[in-house]
């Protein structure tokens, strides 16, 4: 096989049996790789009314068609689960070394299964599978992790989890190399919950290809193309994904308080400028990435670490009403040592202190973590912020999400979340593309598996006016196909800053063997959407909640340059449903399944 290994490793921690299983061609070409290929057999295998936090869920990490190929960005991997913070399926993305080293051991999946007795690691040396105790492991964070596993076995690559996945927090993380998170919907709990800590990788092979000066030559002309776009080629490089700060704040986007406001006049303090020239080290890329976007900064107490990304900077900062550069710095370090998903982690304080404004949380519920609930207090911030991780006082209360909290208190409405996960950096009242790409996703609140904010702000591929309504249901629907498809692949989503469909049907094809057109690539991405949809319909997931939080269907944002708006999700969202092919309820249709090659779901939600 070009592209594709051929081997799922799975491995069933309850009886301790290790399987190696042929990968079905046939399937992982309709499905792509990843996220596709991942999600279906996850669906064939697991009842999507499964309890996520049960021996009986799975965790499946899967790479991309062209991870560890000749390919710019091929390091990417999938975990494909069900969510326990949302109910729905998660697919959690990462990049980092890990995946591409995952691949070069000979595995397309790795299947886990079944629960341990106690606490266990996997070490995947080529052939070689182990599954090892951990009681040694358990309770230390992620750093410590892979350092003592890294002198057991040299050379190797570490995924874990931390404190927080141990103690099954509904928004932990899987972490790789230390500062790498798949870090959306709680997947950290799942592997809590079976008591693996840690999965080690060591591989010698290699991706084999059909024509590898063809490959050679294809992956030289998609980095010209990336090193030549403003975008991939100079704000990221220059600045990371903070390059966005004062983009974002400019067009009143930028969420504050909790999404109360929309634009701050501090935004440049915790801008990737001000991160330049304040605490940069140096660029930290993933595998074959010419793109470089990730940050190594030092504290101001000489700690050098993994840098905060655009989203930890608004989470911890502007939605917490909080601008010191190194006090987010030293919360992003903390979510990584105890591995938590940074949006959700600062967002769900941002929700802790707007409900201790409106005088729901009183001071005798917090007086003995003796932190404030208060906008801008920045050792609160960091001190919420590692009590998250460790479960401990009011921080156990915190560490399973805002919707959570504020529905313990009977105020749901201060919950910014879609199917219970917190929004991210953007407010969609005034991105109106965007917003209904949060209130459809089929993980719950998401930014990037449809990020419209490319057209509707940035003017990737064409420049949209991101108040108007006309066309982007289509639109939408085309990124969510199109992200799938990356995804998929097992490249990075900045890729689209500089490339299209073209050149992933080339690389694709460079790497795979000639299979796939701009049609049939994207149909393909599709049919993955739609399979997500399907599992989410099965698992009890309607209609009802593709939505948005009331305050931003209802209350228009009060001040700066999107003032008086609200997103219009009553229009957008049948016209959605509609260009899907998908009834007035959000089902899919009979003849949508045929066309996508899904008649076997038929019937069957």
């Amino acid at each position: 096989m070009y592209g594709y290994i051929g081997k799922v490793l799975r491995i069933n921690l309850s009886n301790r049996n290790i399987m190696l299983e042929n990968l079905d061609e046939k399937i992982a070409q309709k499905f792509i790789g990843s996220r596709g290929l991942g999600v279906k057999t996850f669906m064939d295998e697991v009842d999507p009314k499964v309890d996520a936090l049960s021996e009986e869920n799975k965790f499946v990490i899967a790479t991309g068609a062209l991870t560890s190929s000749p390919m710019p960005t091929s390091g990417r991997y999938m975990v494909i689960t069900k969510s326990p913070l949302t109910g729905t399926i998660a697919i959690s993305n990462s990049g980092g070394q890990w995946g591409a080293v995952l691949k070069n051991a000979g595995y397309d999946m790795v299947i886990i299964e079944g629960k341990a007795d106690k606490p266990v690691y996997v070490n995947i040396d080529d052939d070689k599978v182990e599954i090892k105790e951990a009681d040694h492991l358990w309770g230390m964070v992620t750093t410590d992790v892979t350092e003592k596993l890294n002198e057991t076995y040299p050379q190797s690559k570490v995924l874990c989890i931390g404190p927080a996945g141990e103690k099954l927090s509904l928004m932990s993380a899987v972490m790789n190399d230390i500062d790498r998170a798949a870090g959306r919907g709680g997947v950290g709990a799942v592997l809590g919950s079976k008591n693996l800590k840690a999965i080690v990788v060591k591989g010698s092979g290699k991706v084999q290809v059909p024509d590898e000066e063809k490959a050679k030559k294809v992956n030289l002309e998609k980095i010209k193309i990336l090193r030549a776009d403003p975008v991939a080629g100079q704000g990221l490089p220059t600045y990371g994904t903070a390059v966005l700060v004062n983009i974002i704040n400019e067009n009143g986007v930028h969420p504050v308080k909790n999404f109360q406001e929309s634009y701050t006049d501090k935004a440049d303090l915790i801008s990737g400028e001000a991160m330049t020239e304040n605490c940069l080290v140096k660029k930290n890329a993933c595998y074959r990435c010419p793109i470089a976007c990730g940050r190594q900064v030092k504290l101001k107490d000489g700690t050098e670490c993994g840098g905060p990304e655009y989203e930890t900077l608004w989470s911890f900062g502007s939605d917490c009403d909080m601008y010191d550069l190194d006090a987010i710095n030293r919360a992003n370090m903390l979510c990584n040592e105890y591995g938590l998903d940074t949006i959700s982690a600062g967002a769900t304080i941002a929700a802790a202190m707007e409900l201790y404004q409106r005088g729901y949380i009183k001071d005798e519920e917090i007086e003995d973590d003796g932190l404030s609930l208060n906008w801008g207090d920045a050792e609160a911030v960091v001190g919420w912020t590692k009590k998250m991780g460790l479960r401990e006082g009011f921080g156990d209360k915190l560490a399973d999400g805002s919707y959570r909290l504020c529905e313990s208190y009977g105020a749901e409405e201060y919950a910014m979340t879609v199917k219970k996960q917190e929004l991210p950096a953007y407010d969609p009242r005034a991105i109106q593309g965007h917003g209904i790409t949060y209130a459809v996703n089929n993980r719950g609140g998401c930014h990037i598996k449809g990020y419209m904010i490319n057209p509707e702000i940035l003017g990737y591929p064409e420049k949209l006016d991101r108040f108007s309504l006309e066309g982007k249901a289509g639109y939408a629907k085309v990124f969510h196909d199109l992200t799938a498809v990356i995804d998929s692949l097992g490249l990075c989503v900045f890729t689209t800053f500089g490339l299209g469909a073209p050149d992933y049907v080339d690389m694709y094809n460079a790497v795979c063997g000639d299979i796939y057109n701009v049609d049939t690539l994207l149909e393909a991405g599709d049919r993955i959407w739609t399979l997500e949809k399907i599992f989410n319909l099965r698992a009890g997931i309607d209609k009802s909640q593709d939505t948005l939080p009331k305050r931003l269907l209802k209350t228009p944002i009060p001040e700066g340059p999107s003032k008086g708006n609200v997103h219009r999700l009553d229009v957008l969202l049948p016209e959605y449903y509609s260009v899907r092919g998908w009834d007035e309820n959000g089902i899919p249709t009979e003849e949508t399944l045929r066309e996508l090659g899904l008649e076997e779901y038929i019937g069957t939600f």
